[in-house]
């Protein structure tokens, strides 16, 4: 399975794209649509582990690291990240496809813009004049 997120209309779109795009509307299936994402992976590899929804995330990863210290693997569970807000649909979509990425982007967390303030250029040939 393929999954990308893209921003519309304010909110995250994750599609499957290994599913054949759409004759209608020429988009894949559509796997979740949320205001905010989260993201869960392992501090010390980068190693993805869940993405979604920041409540279910949440809850897997305190399910996970409950289970984790309750068998005695306290490093384990004390590794467990989750990183959640409106961040960039790029640095989401790295994290996904780039093996160790979601390491990388928590050194840059504090620096990265707000998720949902996308560059708009103006349309081709749409000029205003004043």
């Amino acid at each position: 399975m393929t999954l990308q997120y893209t921003l519309k209309e304010g909110n995250y779109h994750l599609y499957d794209l290994s599913t054949p795009a759409s004759r209608v509307t020429g988009e894949h299936r559509l796997r979740l649509k949320t205001d905010t994402v989260a993201i869960a992976f392992d501090a010390s590899t980068g190693a993805l582990r869940e993405h979604g929804s920041p409540l279910r995330i949440h809850s897997w990863a305190n399910n996970t690291r409950r289970r984790l210290r309750a068998s005695g693997a306290l490093e384990r569970a004390n590794d467990i990240v989750v990183v959640s807000g409106p961040l960039p649909v790029d640095e989401i979509n790295k994290c996904l496809k780039i093996d160790g990425y979601c390491r990388d982007m928590l050194t840059r967390l504090a620096s990265l813009p707000h998720g949902k303030h996308q560059n708009r250029r103006p349309a081709a040939g749409h000029h205003t004049t004043h």
